[in-house]
């Protein structure tokens, strides 16, 4: 499977493509981020993050795509013009046919390195270990977006491992025995 990892932004937009397997990264395809810095007008931005993922969509052929979902910040505007980059971003995938995910930051860093309140420098050294690629400061932004599609990788589930593996481990946690349990409920 690959997937294209997206941390948004609206000065820089950062991608990263991996081939997964397994539940395992095994390989970054391309990383990297789109540079919006020098865009003065937000309509414009917008057009040129729809363009360059369409290309980097065409080019790699993505099964799926993650995203980071914003957090939340005090100033509005400035989150209403994430929101709107995020929105472009996805609007790529599903134009291309790519099932869409979003991960909160806190559940991208729980994943890779088992502490939800990581710094950027804590995931990309934990990352360097799990996937083999070439980090510098200045990708921030792709390092996070890698980060968000080995975060898909590992919740990505396998249709035939489970079918064939997975034993029923609800302990009777099935809505008939929660009928039966609560009769007195209404349905």
């Amino acid at each position: 499977m690959i997937i294209l990892g997206i941390d948004p932004g609206t000065v820089r937009m950062g991608y990263a493509i991996i081939e997964c397997l397994n539940n395992q990264p095994t390989k970054v395809l391309s990383i990297g981020y789109i540079d919006l810095s020098d865009i003065s007008e937000h309509p414009e931005k917008m057009k040129v993050i729809y363009e360059d993922l369409s290309e980097l969509i065409k080019r790699f052929c993505p099964d799926e795509m993650a995203i980071e979902s914003p957090f939340y910040g005090k100033n509005v505007q400035s989150m209403l013009k994430l929101g709107r980059a995020q929105g472009v971003a996805m609007a790529a995938g599903f134009v291309h046919h790519l099932s869409v995910t979003e991960y909160p930051p806190k559940t991208v860093k729980l994943s890779i390195t088992g502490n939800g309140n990581a710094s950027k420098e804590q995931v990309a050294a934990v990352l360097k270990s799990i996937v083999s690629f070439q980090y510098t400061e200045k990708y921030n932004d792709a390092t996070d977006a890698l980060s968000v599609a080995v975060c898909h990788c590992f919740h990505t589930q396998n249709p035939v491992k489970l079918s064939s593996t997975k034993k029923n481990t609800s302990k009777g946690k099935t809505w008939k025995s929660f009928i039966e349990k609560n009769p007195h409920r209404k349905i």
